[in-house]
């Protein structure tokens, strides 16, 4: 389990371990926030071919999916 401070996902760097289409290495790029000021969704950014996904941020807490920083 990948330990994740909220107030720094922002421009944080994330490897997938099964990549798709090629795409390994994201960078967070988007915070979507709810009106009390909670976090619900990012956008993350593949680094090669810049193609965007939303995802809920607690799935980046998957360590068997994610690992933080590039790899």
């Amino acid at each position: 389990m990948n330990k994740i401070n909220p107030n720094k996902l922002l421009l944080s760097k994330w490897t997938a371990i099964a990549p798709k289409q090629k795409e390994r290495h994201f960078i967070v790029t988007k915070l979507t926030r709810s009106e009390n000021e909670e976090i619900m969704t990012c956008e993350l950014e593949a680094v090669i071919t810049k193609n965007v996904y939303e995802t809920d941020w607690r799935e980046l807490k998957n360590s068997s999916c994610w690992l933080m920083g590039w790899r």
